[in-house]
């Protein structure tokens, strides 16, 4: 009995190595995601783009709710011990997911122990370095990176008379006021993810430290900084706008998605990530826009774009080709100081780690990066999704495809990110709570909107209360 139990193990041990590849059991690993609709559709494709390029591995994407559900959730199933292998958290979320401590497993150290080259060198700096620790390596994986943009209705402007696009809060504020007076759309104006879009953007495209010192990229000892005139000067424009009957607030995160897409708002500001929604929504001409920004602000006193250009460009570096383009961009830009970049917003993957996690499961993991970071699926995530290219090679193939002579405007998140060097204010933010912080914020502007208290008192209060989280979050987790 024991001579043919070892004989029938070695005949079975024989048909497997014998076995075709695609007979083989592939390694599955599980992804939860928090992009819902059109998003959330294009990241089943991606998977099953993926799943379908080799015969390997299997990721099995779930949906899990908001960003914000997506995090606790994997923290809370960590300490369950029974974490998905990749969970999708939104750039705020960022500090918090770094002082995980062994409940990650950072990319660059994936990279190492699998041997899946994952090289931080060929993503957009903008992103790199929002998700890299201080010696600069790679702790979560870019995924879906955006910028905050205006999107307006042509039609609607046309039916108001208005010719040129606004660039500036003073210019929005005019065509507003056609749009109201021509009765073109049943709102004017309103935004989608109000913290992010009305503080967190504005506040680096004017150059002003949303907290201090370097909105949390320095350490933990960070104190906001809403007192700043430049947050009262902002919030009292948006309350003027609402007081005449130009801006509607419809509510916190993305609860104004639908109005822009739906024709219901003649303006909208929300993330690049729209373009999905808007393509498939929309029954009108519309077009995207960099944010506007206060003209009469003083901080944005600075190099002038071409001066940045300038300062940037390393002849030696470049092929005659690029070195002509280079040319043609300087002599366009513009010699006035103007707006500084934009941050990104969306979201990174974070591979968590558990007690029986197998070398084959943190491979799977590997690969799916790689595979995300090639030139013609990053090309094609950030045509098909409106988040912008994540590595230089996916946004110089979709020039070269002619992808944004067909698409005017596609670029305008790229362009807002990169048209000024960043500044330590315009980095990006690294706050514990910022999830916290952010409902803060919301909650004092909704009072105010509401009439309940002045610009000064939103902002008095919303300082003294994300103080209080950052202290707690720094005691939490200071070692």
């Amino acid at each position: 009995m024991h001579r043919r139990s070892l004989l029938a193990g070695a005949t079975v041990a024989l048909a497997l190595a014998a076995a075709p590849a695609g007979a083989q059991q592939r390694t599955e690993i599980q992804f939860w995601y928090g992009l819902g609709g059109a998003l959330g559709e294009r990241v089943q494709e991606q998977v099953r783009r993926f799943n379908e390029s080799q015969n390997q591995y299997t990721v099995n994407a779930q949906f899990r709710g908001g960003y914000v559900e997506v995090m606790t959730g994997a923290i809370a199933a960590w300490r369950a011990g029974n974490p998905p292998h990749i969970a999708q958290v939104f750039e705020v979320g960022t500090a918090t997911m770094m002082a995980a401590g062994p409940a990650i497993k950072p990319v660059w150290q994936l990279s190492q122990e699998t041997g899946i080259a994952i090289d931080p060198s060929r993503y957009l700096a903008g992103v790199r370095g929002y998700y890299s620790d201080t010696q600069g390596r790679l702790v979560s994986m870019p995924h879906n990176s955006s910028s905050a943009l205006m999107w307006v209705n042509l039609d609607a402007f046309e039916k108001a008379g208005i010719t040129e696009m606004p660039r500036t809060w003073r210019e929005v504020r005019a065509a507003a006021e056609k749009l109201k007076a021509a009765n073109a759309t049943p709102c004017v104006m309103t935004t989608t993810w109000p913290t992010w879009v009305m503080f967190e953007q504005q506040s680096a495209i004017h150059d002003v430290a949303l907290a201090k010192p370097a909105n949390g990229f320095e350490g933990m000892n960070v104190e906001m900084n809403l007192g700043d005139p430049f947050f009262l000067k902002h919030v009292q424009f948006l309350l003027d706008l609402q007081k005449d009957g130009l801006f509607r607030y419809a509510g916190r995160d993305n609860a104004a998605g639908n109005l822009f897409p739906s024709g219901e708002c003649a303006i909208g500001f929300g993330s690049s990530a729209g373009r999905a929604q808007i393509e498939r929504d929309a029954k009108f001409r519309w077009a995207s826009l960099p944010l506007p920004y206060h003209d009469d602000w003083p901080g944005l006193n600075g190099p002038s774009a071409r001066d940045t250009l300038i300062a940037a460009l390393d002849p030696a570096a470049l092929t005659p080709e690029q070195a002509l383009d280079a040319l043609k961009a300087i002599k366009s830009a513009s010699t006035a100081p103007g707006p500084r970049n934009g941050i990104i917003g969306g979201a990174s993957l974070w591979t968590l780690t558990a007690r029986n996690r197998t070398p084959q499961e943190y491979a799977a993991v590997a690969a799916f990066y790689a595979f995300i970071s090639r030139p013609e699926e990053d090309a094609w995530w950030h045509q098909v999704t409106g988040y912008v290219p994540l590595t230089t090679a996916a946004y110089e193939m979709s020039r070269a495809q002619g992808y944004y002579q067909r698409n005017p405007g596609a670029d305008a998140a790229i362009i807002q990110l990169n048209r000024a060097a960043p500044t330590p204010n315009s980095r990006g933010f690294r706050l514990g709570g910022m999830v916290e912080i952010r409902n803060i914020i919301q909650e004092e502007l909704e009072k105010a909107l509401q009439g309940q208290q002045t610009a000064q008192a939103a902002l008095e209060a919303a300082n003294r209360r994300a103080n209080v989280v950052l202290r707690n979050f720094e005691r939490a987790n200071r070692s």
